[in-house]
């Protein structure tokens, strides 16, 4: 009698272990579902990037207009003065998705990408997911600023400050600002549809999630799928600049994409650059004639090295590392703007 109990039982209640409730794990893995929330339900240690909202003055909507105009509403509701006369975030920065492939740091296949999504194709790496990084200012940064990228390599804050002072070139945010830009960052970190998981990935994240897997290794199986840090790695214009980087022949058609989408985001009208630019013949003529030239016009010369962004500067340009632009995409962008300057 008690085996046939036992049967009735596991008959009636036994789905309930072989598969739990939906509510008690599924409602954080949906496609929209932010992945630093997830990582928590799989046990990971407390953010550090989490944003403190209980100083006066901090929101989200303040973190997106400082990122986005410069300007927000302070705690007294009055505008603050605009963080930067030169720069805003997005100036250098995206913040929408710009990789197809969250692991490849991969300028040619981010081309592509933005391109057909009207997204600018920038210096900078996008602010979304900048949550989800745990290492900033990388590689070669140390060159360009010195001792101050120590501070900044792990913690979001210090390197927004950093942002905010030297390459922006702008006073330093107040905490209720800064903080209202790390919560807006919270806004548009990853999401698990990022992560493209195959399904058997899936399936082992679920699993954790609902207590019949390793949580640590479903952790680890998230992780796998991006990087925690852009790299970034500083190189030099051609030996010869007459002709060009060696062995490289330029596509003029990829170099219109990268004039569009890179050159004009800050030059067209003047937007972000005293050095305006536009698609006149003069004005492609004009970068022909100093492409070989060690001046601020020289194409070589400010991708690969940019120019200084002394204090009190009006503006500068940033140089574009390896991983945001190759040697091909210079030439690229060489041979477009040869053939503009021909026709």
């Amino acid at each position: 009698m008690k085996s046939l109990y036992l049967i009735i039982f596991l008959g009636l209640f036994g789905w309930w272990y072989l598969e739990p409730p939906a509510d008690s794990y599924r409602e954080v893995f949906v496609d929209d579902a932010p992945l630093a929330e997830v990582l928590a339900q799989l046990g990971a240690d407390d953010h550090p990037f989490q944003p403190d909202t209980t100083l006066p003055g901090v929101s989200v909507a303040s973190g997106a207009s400082l990122v986005h105009t410069g300007f927000a509403e302070g705690p007294d509701g009055k505008r603050a003065s605009k963080q930067s006369a030169n720069f805003v975030c997005t100036s250098c920065h995206n913040t929408v998705r710009e990789d197809p492939d969250l692991l490849e740091a991969d300028p040619e296949a981010r081309l592509d990408y933005v391109t057909e999504r009207g997204i600018p194709f920038l210096q900078g790496t996008t602010l979304y997911g900048a949550i989800n990084r745990r290492r900033f200012y990388n590689g070669d940064y140390q060159e360009k600023y010195g001792e101050l990228v120590f501070a900044a390599r792990e913690s979001l804050r210090e390197a927004i400050q950093l942002c905010a002072t030297e390459c922006a070139q702008g006073r330093p945010l107040e905490d209720w600002e800064q903080e209202s830009v790390v919560a807006y960052l919270w806004t548009i970190g990853l999401t698990i549809s990022d992560l493209d998981l195959s399904n058997e990935d899936k399936t082992t994240i679920e699993n954790a999630l609902a207590g019949r897997g390793d949580q640590a290794a479903a952790r680890k199986l998230i992780q796998s799928y991006y990087l925690d840090y852009s790299p970034a790695t500083f190189v030099k214009p051609p030996d010869n600049r007459t002709e060009g980087y060696e062995g490289i022949t330029g596509r003029p058609e990829r170099g219109e994409m990268i004039y569009e989408s890179s050159c004009l985001h800050c030059h067209e009208n003047a937007r972000y650059a005293f050095f305006r630019l536009d698609d006149s013949k003069n004005t492609f003529q004009y970068l022909k004639k100093h492409m070989d030239r060690y001046t601020r016009y020289s194409l070589y010369q400010v991708s690969r090295y940019g120019t200084s962004p002394m204090p009190g500067k009006r503006t500068y340009m940033p140089n574009y590392t390896k991983e945001k632009m190759t040697d091909q995409q210079l030439e690229d962008l060489r041979a477009y703007i040869e053939l503009g300057a021909s026709e």
